[in-house]
């Protein structure tokens, strides 16, 4: 479901949520199934992957750390430290698609960004988070609330001045991401991958956010209804 690969149904009453059994026979139809299905969520941490792709850890981290690949979750050690976790489906693709990156020097444009110590593993993480549970609703705002979340007090509060709304952004926020820690030092950690951080991608939510909010009271002002319908 994580994945988008399961479509969930109207969530219950409490929030939880609902699967149509038509929408797990289809799953089950897959050819292949279960393993297929199991394959294409698999994932690896960085050791493996290297392993997967016949490169060494240092290069794959660089690959990861310029954007090459996508991470598709995380965990926290008991080191308070990020492990970043990659679908191997996505790998295999990769190494199809990209033979040059895996082999010989990096490109003028990784090696800027390894100069400037960037990681683009966090960011490419929350526009993937972002864009699966935007995907999930059509409801405007329940859209502007998902992109509320990613945004840090003060840019929520230039994005929406009214405290009413935040409220109500607030209470249609989407709960964290599968494997988010509970413990307090490590969900601390998580958290900090939840908000956009670059100026450029705090400018690019905000952005978004304001153009979803305006559609989303437009729709209020047409069905005469206050908050989400």
């Amino acid at each position: 479901m994580q994945l988008g690969m399961v479509r969930a149904g109207p969530c219950a009453s409490g929030g939880a949520a609902r699967f149509a059994w038509a929408e797990l026979d289809r799953v089950k139809a897959g050819d292949g199934f279960p393993d297929t299905l199991r394959e294409r969520v698999r994932t690896v941490g960085a050791a493996e992957a290297s392993g997967l792709l016949a490169i060494s850890p240092g290069r794959f981290t660089r690959l990861a750390r310029c954007g090459r690949v996508s991470p598709v979750g995380y965990r926290i050690n008991r080191y308070r430290a990020v492990v970043w976790l990659y679908l191997a489906a996505e790998l295999a693709e990769f190494a199809a698609r990209e033979p040059l990156l895996l082999r010989g020097s990096a490109p003028p444009e990784d090696r800027e960004l390894v100069e400037a110590r960037a990681d683009l593993r966090p960011r490419r993480w929350r526009g993937r988070h972002v864009g699966l549970l935007l995907r999930r609703t059509a409801d405007p705002w329940e859209r502007a609330a998902v992109l509320a979340s990613v945004l840090p007090e003060e840019e929520l509060e230039q994005a929406a001045p009214d405290p009413v709304e935040r409220i109500l952004l607030a209470g249609l926020a989407p709960p964290p991401p599968y494997g988010h820690p509970q413990v307090p030092a490590a969900a601390a950690v998580a958290l900090r991958l939840l908000r956009a951080e670059p100026p450029d991608e705090l400018c690019w939510y905000r952005t978004s956010l304001e153009f979803a909010l305006a559609g989303a009271r437009g729709q209020s002002k047409t069905t005469g209804e206050s908050g989400p319908t």
